[in-house]
């Protein structure tokens, strides 16, 4: 089966607008489907990497109330690449102030990678207004998950960590994360937006079982990379604005909730034992193990593997 074969067909938005969250900040937003049906909030990952009409087709339209936005900083909202006010707090905040103005009581949530962090976060926040979670390449953003991204995958992808690294001077390699971040920090786009580059195509390269012209491709483009790269390396500095193992310490706040994972055997970005460990630690969740893939959404078996998640959510919830 290829992609295609697999989600469903494209659509439009049924509507769509730009939502003032604060002074600084505005947000992206659409919905499509079906206005009346199960509703669904898409968060997408990064932080930072914005999401793209095709995440609108995991979805029944005619069964699914699809939510999409843009998180602070990244994709269509507005600052791009913004850090000032850019927290895990403020990202939970968004998610509460799209669903009122929506008018949603309780939604399925579905996220993968920063997405699935997200999820977790706004689940524990407010279990009262979840239905439930479809997650893809779980990501707890624990140290030592923070460590892997920055030096641990060269063990696999050596070449591409070695481009990755040489963009820092020697004297700085010996801490990637305060020294990209610093790059990555400076107001100045001569300065900020090469390291971004460089940050963005080293996680591209990474995200997929075989490579991927089209994924690497969208990582290089420059919106893409200065959301990706800017964000990403903020929110790892500051550990995610959460205390170390917060997202598996609460899990009980939202373990009475159905949850099915996809997780890739082989994710080098978001290595499969979170994910188990996640499973482990909530009492009926279902995780799938796709034998063939890596960390992308669109490698062929994670595509499958959500779609059936999303298919046996709307059988849960409709009844």
């Amino acid at each position: 089966m290829t992609l295609r074969d697999t989600l469903y067909p494209p659509i439009e938005p049924n509507r769509h607008g730009m939502l003032p969250l604060d002074e600084l900040h505005t947000m992206y937003w659409e919905e499509s489907g079906n206005p009346a049906g199960i509703p669904v909030i898409f968060l997408h990952g990064g932080p930072g990497a914005g999401a793209s009409p095709k995440h609108r087709q995991f979805f029944d339209p005619a069964v699914y109330r699809i939510v999409i936005f843009d998180q602070r900083g990244a994709g269509r909202s507005t600052p791009l690449g913004e850090l000032r006010d850019n927290t895990t707090q403020h990202l939970i905040a968004d998610i509460e102030t799209l669903r009122a103005k929506l008018g949603i009581e309780r939604w399925l949530v579905f996220g993968g990678s920063w997405g699935s962090t997200l999820a977790l976060a706004y689940g524990e926040a407010h279990p009262e207004r979840c239905l439930g979670f479809v997650l893809r390449g779980v990501f707890l953003c624990r140290p030592w998950e923070i460590v892997w991204f920055m030096r641990g995958m060269r063990q696999f992808y050596p070449e591409n960590w070695a481009q990755f690294a040489s963009h820092l001077p020697e004297i700085e390699q010996g801490d990637l994360l305060v020294h990209f971040h610093r790059r990555l920090s400076d107001p100045d786009p001569a300065v900020h937006l090469p390291a971004a580059r460089a940050w963005s195509l080293y996680e591209g390269q990474c995200a997929t079982l075989l490579p991927d012209p089209a994924v690497i491709a969208n990582f290089s483009n420059d919106t893409v990379a200065l959301g990706v790269g800017r964000i990403e390396a903020h929110y790892f500095v500051n550990r995610i604005f959460l205390p170390e193992n917060a997202l598996l310490d609460n899990v009980g706040r939202i373990e009475h909730l159905p949850m099915i994972t996809v997780q890739g055997r082989y994710d080098v970005l978001c290595p499969p034992v979170s994910a188990w460990e996640l499973h482990q630690a909530w009492p009926g969740s279902k995780l799938e193990m796709v034998a063939d893939a890596g960390h992308a959404a669109w490698e062929p078996g994670i595509a499958r593997g959500l779609v059936r998640a999303c298919e046996e959510m709307k059988q849960k919830l409709a009844g």
